[in-house]
């Protein structure tokens, strides 16, 4: 087989199964052949199931819009009855650890078709935007394998940026599916509220703020993902409203005039990198040339420095009850020892905190994301009301790797590194990193869009006419195989 059709989207390579240009098996062999020979240097699939996926891609694979794809399983949540998962944790790992039961989600993708290889690297429990896990090492972004690749789906993101696989599944509770799109130069979608299930193992993920999708090369591959991921089960809490139709049939239609609002208001103190500035006057440009009515805004939400503390209280509660059920399944406390020092500090705090103060902040939040709505109704910018809103997904280039998980400055670095994505979480609205930019050195950058709420379906219609305006299909990382010894 053609080495060049590992670097094709899901969708094409799909394609060439149903024509029988190539088999499952075939993708499959070839896709293995590329982790074996590069993940040493990137660091990205820590779980891997190869017999399995050759036995699997040799059978009757479900008739999906992905039919023989090989796929990898974010080893955060997505859990198999059976299948090994490690969650980023020591314990887990050391433990073997296997669920019981399968999340709706992996039955979703798996009845699309794809091949599962295996899972791939996190932080502990997901709660950096750096995937550098005592547990397994760092993953290496595949354009510089000095830099962080992102978190917490970095290591979904390394494997798809350096040809392991055209798309990977991916989790976002505060850009973890946008950051290392960002990094790893991705298309990377986080869904609105409601609209992948998070059952049967939660109802809801960080109190509403997290969700799942899928990390892929293509705006096409993201529409049919979500599709394929957004089904409604009796025992979720709550459901996104029903699309009007398919998400995939959206791409073919005009976005229209839209009023689009760029913003690169943060908190203070947090400085923008100069060039993703500049770089978002050129995307502001060329949405005028595609036809949109774009304006600078301020979107004072967006600079409001208190979110964070409150952020942070959401997370330490999730991580203490996260801490305490792993303890259960393992039949042990766990304590310090078992975890690394951010999750050690989460679980201390969120075991302290009262119930009237993550009320509170649980409260706060709520009024945070109604205050950031009203931007949309232009209700506190007395022009009118908004279709979307651009920023960069990212303050900064991704650093290199310790800078994020530095034991003295890391903690301070994370918000200077992500101050644009988490109120999104907030909000539940959807959100879209595409990779529109490069640095002089050749690292990607990605440009957040943001849709009105449950408002996918515009937010990939401007995407797909972006992805034509200005490809990218064809940048990939130059990572060569290590010679032998």
């Amino acid at each position: 087989m053609d080495a060049e059709l590992l670097w094709s989207d899901a969708t094409a390579q799909a394609a060439l199964v149903a024509s029988g240009e190539v088999s499952p098996l075939e993708l499959v062999d070839a896709a293995i052949e590329r982790i074996e020979a590069l993940d040493p240097l990137v660091n990205a699939v820590v779980i891997r199931r190869f017999e399995m996926a050759r036995r699997a891609a040799a059978g009757p694979l479900p008739d999906g819009p992905f039919r023989g794809v090989p796929f990898l399983l974010k080893d955060l949540g997505a859990l198999e009855a059976g299948g090994e998962t490690h969650q980023g944790m020591r314990a887990l790992r050391d433990a073997r650890w296997k669920p019981r039961t399968t999340a709706h989600s992996v039955t979703a993708l798996r009845n699309a078709g794809v091949v599962v290889l295996g899972r791939t690297n996190v932080p502990e429990l997901g709660t950096l935007p750096t995937t550098e896990p005592l547990a397994h090492g760092p993953t290496h972004n595949p354009y510089d394998l000095a830099r962080t690749a992102g978190g917490s789906s970095g290591g979904s993101a390394a494997a798809v940026a350096a040809g392991f696989v055209a798309a990977a599944h991916g989790s976002d509770g505060g850009g973890s599916i946008r950051i290392p799109a960002s990094a790893c130069g991705l298309v990377g979608l986080k869904p609105a509220r409601g609209r992948v299930s998070a059952g049967p193992q939660a109802g809801e993920g960080w109190a509403g703020f997290s969700t799942q999708g899928v990390l892929t090369r293509s705006v096409r591959d993201a529409a049919t993902f979500l599709d394929v991921l957004a089904e409604r089960h009796l025992d979720d809490p709550y459901v996104a409203p029903l699309p009007e139709r398919p998400f995939a049939e959206e791409l073919g239609r005009p976005p229209g005039r839209l009023r689009i609002g760029l913003s690169v208001a943060a908190p203070e103190g947090v400085a923008v990198d100069s060039s993703f500035t500049v770089g978002l006057e050129r995307v502001g440009k060329l949405l005028e040339a595609l036809g949109h009515d774009v304006s600078w805004q301020p979107v004072g939400p967006l600079a409001d420095a208190e979110f964070m503390g409150h952020f942070v209280n959401l997370i330490a509660a999730a991580v203490a009850a996260d801490v305490a059920h792993w303890g259960r399944e393992l039949g042990r406390q766990l304590g310090p020892d078992d975890l690394e020092p951010v999750n050690a500090f989460y679980a201390e705090l969120g075991g302290r905190l009262s119930a009237a103060t993550y009320y509170a902040s649980r409260e706060w939040l709520h009024g945070f994301a109604r205050g950031l709505l009203t931007w949309w109704r232009g209700a506190d910018n007395h022009s009118g009301s908004f279709d979307l809103l651009v920023t960069p997904t990212l303050a900064l280039p991704p650093p290199s790797l310790g800078w994020l998980v530095d034991p003295d400055e890391g903690g301070a670095r994370v918000p200077a590194f992500v101050p644009f994505t988490p109120a999104f979480n907030a909000t539940g609205q959807p959100a879209l990193s595409l990779p529109l930019l490069v640095t002089e050195s050749g690292l990607p950058v990605g440009v957040q869009l943001v849709g009105p709420p449950f408002g996918e379906a515009v937010l990939l219609r401007l995407a797909a006419s972006l992805e034509e305006a200005a490809p990218w299909a064809g940048r990939r990382p130059l990572l060569e195989v290590p010679p032998p010894g």
